[in-house]
């Protein structure tokens, strides 16, 4: 990045896959701009985001939308505490139709079914939100990781891998185990001058325990020469879990 020549950014935004801090960090030192982040679906306008009128929290997606009624809530519909990790949800989609909500999923009303309930509408992705009433992306709810009784949030292990300079890329996704439910994968590409190994796998696993809490390693890591992306360039963590299951 040194070679090239940011003098004429004025403002950067991103959306999609929530970046690691090692990546805003790098993008930092490069061009001496934040990345303003935030979160919103295909169904949806912006939800959530950091608008340039509050300071930046580096790896949140920000604050809800004026147009919104965002709130964090658990599986039987309840208001979720600070810090506690939760379902985005739109509290006043059905009342009041915010302008940049879709109607329906049409002719699917199972879809309908599982995201239309309680009076809002269930993005099916997940966050917390802190004491400042930032949100903190955690991940689909069909890709957080149930392990011995602990929700994992792919993200934050992905983060801890991203940390180490062996790893390009990575994605992290559940595989089912008998005693604990799930455990822990991570995917990984590797830079350039670095070969598989177990030993470097072993090196990794350490890694993400003294990076974040010890029950969130990896247990299983596999090297791959690329991950799987739709056109939009989000990592397909259905089709390497989809994958995994016909092994």
């Amino acid at each position: 990045m040194s070679s090239c020549d940011f003098s004429s950014l004025r403002h950067c935004t991103t959306a999609g896959e929530p970046l690691n801090p090692e990546v805003l960090d790098r993008f930092r030192d490069a061009t001496g701009l934040e990345i303003y982040e935030g979160f919103g679906q295909s169904e949806t306008s912006v939800l959530l985001a950091n608008f340039g009128w509050d300071k930046i929290k580096l790896g949140s997606c920000g604050k809800p939308s004026p147009l919104y009624d965002i709130d964090i809530l658990d599986e039987n519909g309840e208001h979720c505490e600070d810090g506690v990790v939760g379902y985005i949800v739109i509290k006043n989609a059905v009342a009041d139709r915010p302008t940049g909500l879709f109607t329906e999923y049409c002719s699917d009303p199972d879809a309908m079914a599982r995201a239309w309930k309680n009076g809002g509408y269930n993005t099916g992705d997940m966050a917390w939100r802190d004491s400042d009433g930032y949100f903190w992306f955690e991940g689909r709810g069909d890709d957080v990781i149930k392990c011995s009784g602990y929700r994992i949030g792919p993200f934050e292990v992905e983060s801890a891998l991203q940390t180490h300079p062996a790893v390009l890329e990575s994605a992290v996704t559940a595989v089912p185990d008998p005693v604990r439910g799930q455990i822990v994968k991570a995917t990984i590409v590797l830079a350039k001058g670095y070969t598989p190994s177990d030993k470097l796998k072993k090196e990794l696993q350490e890694h993400v325990k003294r990076t974040t809490a010890p029950y969130k390693y990896p247990r299983v890591v596999e090297f791959v020469a690329e991950l799987p992306k739709t056109t939009s360039l989000k990592i397909k963590r259905a089709d390497i879990r989809r994958a995994d299951a016909e092994k």
